[in-house]
């Protein structure tokens, strides 16, 4: 009976301990991997896959789960560094880098500290950027400047397996001497506008007196013209009732200025009376007679 027992125990701690060793086994060699996520795995010291979201297999004992590395987007801590710009001013430039891990084998094996390498090199690339730059070009062409910075990252951290996704640039900042000269420089650029701005409000005001008189000249021309060419038409109209009617047309254009003559001389003031020759009046009598005939 007892022997039965021990052979019943022997054969239960057989059946737990496989049945451990397979929890062990499943345990070990099925592993989970989130989706932010990838693992490297590893086979005696040496890589031997990436393990990507989903469930995976690996030999257990053999293989392990050496690195498991974020693949989500990063962002590196806001860096200041002091850069000379190509007319030689110093300026303080504020920077920031966002990137994520593409190839986890690269970035694990080829470099310890992730940011630290990658925040040094933004600094040098900034410096060297900003060294090619006039300090206007810098404040005014910041997109260019972000867009160079982000080119020239990538291409220094692609051996790591990792993507540089943004580059900003969060200020430029300049030291106290610069921030004087520069607003003389922009009080001494404004004081000049106004100047232009006066002169040229000045010429355009000797612009417009000039036209004004060239237009009023203009317009004394033309009334003299016109005037000009009524007496012209006038004349050519006596003309020609002389040479259509003879002396009869030449003395009633006389008689008419007689007429007229007279007229204004009676209507002056105090010269009611008016004492004419003889032969003044028998003019306007023939004047009248002439005049009465042709009505």
């Amino acid at each position: 009976m007892e022997q039965l027992i021990l052979e019943l125990l022997s054969q239960n701690i057989v059946f737990i301990a496989g049945a451990i060793f397979v929890a062990l086994l499943i345990f070990r060699g099925v592993r989970i991997v989130p989706q932010s996520e990838k693992f490297v795995v590893e086979r005696f010291g040496r890589l031997r896959s990436v393990l990507g979201p989903g469930i995976n297999f690996i030999i257990p004992f053999l293989d392990k789960v050496a690195h498991k590395v974020t693949i989500l987007e990063r962002q590196l801590p806001n860096a200041s560094q002091d850069a000379i710009t190509k007319d030689n001013v110093l300026v303080q430039i504020d920077t920031s880098v966002f990137y994520r891990i593409l190839e986890p084998e690269k970035t694990v094996y080829r470099i310890r500290d992730v940011d630290g390498a990658i925040a040094t090199t933004v600094a040098g690339i900034v410096r060297a950027e900003i060294g090619k730059m006039d300090l206007d070009d810098v404040q005014s062409n910041r997109a260019q400047l972000i867009g160079q910075i982000q080119s020239s990252v990538e291409d220094a951290v692609n051996d790591w397996g990792i993507e540089v996704t943004r580059a900003e640039i969060l200020d430029v900042n300049l030291d106290q001497a610069t921030r004087d000269a520069m607003l003389q420089q922009l009080n001494a650029e404004r004081a000049r506008r106004a100047q232009v701005t006066e002169a040229e409000g000045q010429k355009r005001s000797v612009e417009l007196a000039a036209d004004a008189e060239l237009y009023a000249a203009e317009q004394t021309a033309k009334a003299r013209r016109i005037g000009a060419d009524a007496e012209a038409y006038a004349t050519e109209v006596v003309a020609k009732a002389i040479r259509d009617n003879g002396i009869e047309a030449a003395q009633y254009q006389v008689a008419l200025k007689q007429v007229e003559a007279l007229n204004k001389l009676g209507d002056g003031e105090g010269k009611q009376t008016i004492v004419l020759p003889a032969q003044a009046i028998e003019a306007f009598g023939d004047a009248f007679k002439m005049l009465k005939g042709l009505r």
